[in-house]
Formats: C-alpha cells, sequence, structure tokens
C-alpha cells in the first residue's frame, strides 16, 4: 500500500514539473516574447552605437586640437 502512494506521489511530482517547464519553454519562446527580446536587442544595440560615435566624436575633436596645437592654426 505504502508503494503505490509513494510512487502516485512521485508521478504526481513530475507531472507538475514537466507541466510548469512547458509552460515556461512555451512563454520564453512566444512569438510575443521573441519580438520583446528583439526590441530589447534593437534598443541596446542602438545605444551602443550612439556611445560609440560620441566616443569617436571627442577623440577626433580632441585630435584636432592637438593636431591644429602642432601645426599653429588657430582655433
Amino acid at each position: 500500500m505504502f508503494g503505490r502512494v509513494f510512487w502516485f506521489a512521485v508521478g504526481a511530482g513530475v507531472t507538475i514539473y514537466v507541466v510548469v517547464k512547458a509552460r515556461d519553454y512555451i512563454d520564453k519562446h512566444s512569438p510575443e516574447a521573441l519580438v520583446e527580446r528583439v526590441q530589447t536587442s534593437v534598443v541596446e544595440a542602438g545605444d551602443a552605437t550612439k556611445a560609440f560615435v560620441a566616443r569617436v566624436r571627442a577623440a577626433q575633436a580632441e585630435r584636432e586640437a592637438e593636431l591644429r596645437s602642432t601645426i599653429g592654426l588657430p582655433q
């Protein structure tokens, strides 16, 4: 009798675990979730690009100032 109750509990536990994992997988791979991840990636890429362009422009202005002072041209 105890063996049947034990295996019933094990089977119920495994079933609950599988159902929860399946729901998580379905939620994670739904079209809405994929769109959200793509949007987040695009926004992050845009922010990284803006930061890179700002660093390049700052370095460009700094180098131009160095060259102008070396050559003796006015700022």
